[in-house]
């Protein structure tokens, strides 16, 4: 069975009225710098229509949180030219918890992982 600790962030962007281009060229850096982190499982970037998401998961919330300390200069940039659409936590209730607090400023969904109660 796959990593019960795992965390994924489900983040959704729409870059502004002609910054789609320009927006798409800096991923590159996030892919960059997330290279470097021990405990990222998988990171990429897709796209639908006028949205860009980013696939990513992590070992652990302390893994999540080290990567958005990681990238969170870079993050400041890409947001001057998009629009943060919606962010969603995926993972167990007692690795979400310790997210809850570092992150409180930010309009998150949070998705409890429930396939233990079903």
């Amino acid at each position: 069975m796959a990593n019960q600790n795992a965390v994924t962030l489900h983040p959704y962007f729409r870059p502004h009225s002609g910054k789609f281009d320009e927006f798409l060229s800096n991923l590159s850096h996030f892919v960059k710098k997330t290279r470097t982190e021990e405990g990222c499982l998988f990171y990429g970037f897709t796209k639908s229509d006028e949205i860009i998401f980013c696939r990513e998961g992590y070992r652990d919330a302390e893994a999540a949180l080290a990567h958005l300390e990681n990238v969170g200069e870079a993050l400041g940039e890409v947001l001057k030219m998009a629009e943060f659409e919606r962010l969603e936590i995926h993972g167990p209730a007692n690795e979400l918890a310790k997210m809850r607090d570092p992150l409180s400023h930010l309009p998150i969904d949070w998705f409890i992982l429930c396939s233990d109660e079903v």
